[in-house]
């Protein structure tokens, strides 16, 4: 049984452990083995058994952690699941983004809430798992690059698949109030590069201006986020209803007076459905194939329009009968059920069988924000329920 004192132990510990973590710069796209050291480190000292998986540098790693069962009695393993990586911070922070700092019962830091506080927990409660016969398996997985589309995580999968580790239920720790979150859109991330033909700005007729037909592009783009709006399911549980289109930047030319030679367009999807990101993916490559890209070669034939596929995201389907989302309300009491718009790895578990809910500490209101922070209360909230899965039999 866990002492309110202990509790307050694991609390200490776990600023203790939150802090550390966001010590090390895991910006999204760089290295992030030493915090994977660091966790992999406190977790070998209890007894947990581990592997790691790499991005094709070796220089992103993910780690994927077990405590066994000391005598394993039919409960579904459980993974505690979160990603590495923060979003890059800006000058305009108040105090130092990758240093703890503790204001208002506040933690700042970057990553403090999206999502290092959970794994923070996680780490924290663990020594707790290894003293106890849980009659199950705890999986701790910890992913790089959640943040650029999810590129660590089906590196992951894959070698779950391959070892055989396709049941259970698995939490992903994603910021939601320690609310029960049980569906999400998809996220599709892609850059569409155009190479032209540069030339002086007086002669635009004999160069391929990449902007002009990066900006064609996006107009067609446009046009097929007004008939997605119009395609939403009639019962559909997301806001907005529809799949969301939206153009996150474009850049192109070096000069007013240079035909522009190259220019990208950074554009993404959120689907409720998957046909729908396959409805606007057929149309735009059409519209390229048919339109653009002719009229580019007919002036200057080594002219080319090439889609960059940064992440297709899976989305995180709500489920009638959920053990994952039974196991969180057995512990908090809270029935209720909600959804978001923003992406997870949920999905990528969901897809290979694994029963699954998105449930943490913070709020997502902070994510990515400066002067990111999470409410210290949060990270007792997901002590208790870290604490409360010794005691469920689901």
């Amino acid at each position: 049984m866990t002492t309110k004192n202990n509790l307050q132990s694991l609390y200490e510990n776990s600023i203790k452990i939150l802090g550390d973590l966001i010590s090390f710069r895991t910006v999204s796209g760089e290295d992030n083995s030493q915090l994977i050291d660091y966790c992999d480190n406190l977790l070998k000292k209890i007894g947990a058994e581990s592997f790691r998986t790499f991005d094709e540098d070796k220089k992103r790693v993910n780690l994927f952690a077990t405590l066994k069962a000391k005598k394993n009695n039919g409960k579904a393993p459980i993974i505690l699941s979160g990603h590495t990586d923060v979003v890059p911070a800006s000058k305009s922070w108040s105090t130092n983004p990758f240093e703890a700092t503790i204001k208002n019962e506040k933690l700042y830091g970057r990553g403090a809430c999206d999502m290092k506080g959970f794994i923070a927990c996680t780490l924290a409660y663990a020594p707790i798992y290894a003293d106890t016969n849980l009659g199950r398996d705890i999986h701790f997985s910890f992913t790089f690059d959640e943040e650029t589309a999810c590129q660590g995580a089906p590196i992951l999968i894959k070698e779950l698949k391959k070892r055989g580790i396709k049941k259970g239920i698995c939490i992903v720790g994603e910021p939601t109030n320690m609310k029960v979150i049980d569906a999400h859109k998809g996220c599709y991330e892609y850059t569409t590069h155009f190479t032209g033909l540069a030339g002086h700005g007086s002669a635009p007729h004999k160069g391929v201006n990449a902007v002009e037909y990066a900006s064609r592009f996006i107009i067609k783009l446009l046009e097929l986020r007004e008939i997605l709006k119009k395609n939403a399911p009639k019962q559909s549980i997301f806001d907005p209803p529809y799949t969301t289109l939206q153009i996150g930047g474009i850049s192109g030319g070096i000069a007013r007076n240079v035909i522009a030679d190259r220019c990208k367009v950074d554009w993404e999807l959120r689907p409720v459905m998957k046909k729908d990101g396959e409805f606007v993916n057929a149309e735009i490559d059409k519209y390229i194939n048919d339109e653009l890209l002719p009229e580019m070669k007919k002036i200057f034939p080594e002219s080319s329009i090439k889609k960059e596929i940064i992440g297709e995201i899976i989305g995180f389907d709500r489920e009638e009968k959920s053990d994952a989302c039974e196991l969180i309300s057995s512990i908090t009491g809270d029935n209720s059920r909600e959804v978001v718009s923003f992406g997870t790895e949920a999905g990528l578990f969901q897809e290979i069988g694994i029963s699954t809910v998105v449930c943490g500490p913070g709020s997502i209101e902070q994510a990515h924000k400066v002067d990111e922070f999470i409410k210290l209360d949060e990270l007792k909230k997901c002590l208790k329920l870290l604490n409360g899965i010794k005691e469920v039999s689901i």
